[in-house]
């Protein structure tokens, strides 16, 4: 399954699954990442960190590494 971290600007997506555990799941579903949510990737930085998204109607930027924690469809 593809992560948010591989999804190119310009394209929305749904969060299908968040994978990971402990602190780090916990901050991204603070953040409002949860299973079923819209998700639409406004911009990657050059080296592909961090990825800028739009959120719940907010604009929210995470880093690589978090985004590879979020399995999108």
């Amino acid at each position: 399954m593809a992560t948010l971290d591989t999804v190119k600007p310009g394209e929305t997506v749904t969060v299908a699954k968040l994978v990971g555990q402990g602190a780090t799941k916990r901050r991204i579903m603070d953040m409002g990442i949860t299973k079923g949510t819209k998700v639409y990737v406004r911009k990657v930085a050059p080296l592909g960190d961090p990825v800028e998204v739009t959120i719940r109607g907010y604009e929210l930027s995470l880093r690589k590494e978090e985004a590879q924690h979020v399995e999108v469809a």
